[in-house]
């Protein structure tokens, strides 16, 4: 399969702005000239901006597990979630894999088993797919193990989760307690003696929060806060290292962010439904507030690609703009270099897309069509 292509007559997006010139591809990258005997792409009428870059992306738990105790497997998992990424203007995905002390769908010994599914069908997987870590602080016991990841996956990134404390609150008869339970199957009232046993070690967390970014930072890996409440909450990460805001919780929380110039990640269905599933910032008005950098597929994989759309249609940015969110933003919140724009020497990673019908016609990565419609 040819990764030399001449893209022509479309609106290429370069610069902030759109341009009616060709776009070439040499060898899986944007080259100012042609390839010699570079096969031709028709994109008259057609918008072309660059791949989507999706930071955390946990859908792919729902392909594991779509009922309740009902497992498929792992290898099939991904390569659904390859073709939904795909479909969806994905090209570069970081799956957010949980490493918790849950029992269930994020017992230790699923989360080992994912990775290594990952790692057997990754070189067949048409999206460069990756890893975002997702430790659970209170899952102490698994730090050494994580470090030993991140050390050996150069290409993975770490999020700090602690949905342990604010679990503990919850009564037996909520509805999130009695989804936790689902998930890991147990009865209510056993998930909640669960989280409160514990809990009891979470004199032992901050050091071990102190450890895991140390070692993270010292690896050149991009450490991620998440649901950050408060501005303290935001400079207490801050201070060992943690330098991305994922999903922060209120407006104080990512103002603190942007103040220091730190990237903000929401979520792209809480962008495209208008607000937050559970009452937390508005990621809408956190973009037109300035407060919002980047937007996540988060549970929804075609949430990023159609919320630019309704940003858009809403007059919060121009499409151009927009688009940064879900492509330039997130390549440099985490150091790719290599992708993100249409630039020369970028890796050709391109949607061409019908501004009409919103479709998405054509997806190359690293400068293979990996998909074409229409």
């Amino acid at each position: 399969m040819t990764n030399n292509w001449t893209l022509t007559g479309g609106q290429m997006l370069l610069g902030g702005t759109f341009a009616a010139q060709p776009l070439h591809v040499t060898n899986g990258r944007i080259t100012q000239e042609p390839a010699p005997e570079a096969e031709s792409y028709n994109a008259a009428g057609r918008l072309i901006l660059p791949g989507i870059i999706d930071l955390h992306g946990d859908g792919f738990e729902a392909l594991v597990q779509p009922r309740p105790g009902v497992h498929f497997p792992y290898d099939l998992a991904y390569r659904e979630a390859d073709a939904q990424l795909i479909s969806n203007g994905i090209t570069t995905a970081y799956h957010g894999l949980t490493v918790s002390w849950e029992p269930g769908l994020r017992d230790i010994e699923i989360t080992r088993a994912l990775l290594s599914a990952l790692e057997r069908v990754a070189p067949t997987l048409d999206c460069d797919t990756r890893l975002n870590i997702r430790w659970e602080t209170f899952a102490l016991d698994h730090i050494d193990e994580v470090l030993g990841w991140l050390a050996r996956r150069s290409g993975d990134i770490l999020s700090l989760n602690d949905h342990t404390s604010a679990n503990h609150k919850l009564s037996e008869e909520s509805a999130k307690l009695k989804r936790v339970a689902v998930r890991m199957g147990l009865a209510p009232t056993d998930a909640k003696a669960a989280i409160k046993a514990v809990l009891a070690r979470r004199d032992e967390v901050p050091e071990a929060i102190d450890r895991i970014c140390a070692e993270a930072v010292r690896l050149g890996r991009p450490v991620l806060s998440h649901d950050d409440l408060t501005q303290e909450d935001r400079r207490t990460g801050r201070a060992r290292g943690v330098t991305l805001a994922e999903f922060p919780m209120t407006q104080e929380a990512a103002q603190e962010a942007r103040i220091a110039d730190e990237p903000v990640i929401l979520g792209g269905p809480n962008a495209l439904r208008g607000e937050s599933h559970n009452g937390a910032l508005c990621a809408t008005e956190a973009v037109r507030a300035g407060l919002c950098t980047v937007l996540a597929s988060d549970y929804y994989y075609p949430a990023p690609f159609h919320a630019v759309w309704r940003l858009h249609d809403a007059d919060v940015l121009p499409l151009a703009q927009a688009w940064a969110l879900v492509s330039a933003n997130p390549a440099a919140a985490v150091g790719l270099r290599d992708r993100g724009t249409l630039d020369v020497g970028k890796r050709a990673d391109i949607l061409v897309v019908n501004p009409d019908t919103r479709r998405i016609e054509a997806v190359f990565v690293q400068g293979r069509k990996v998909l074409a419609r229409g």
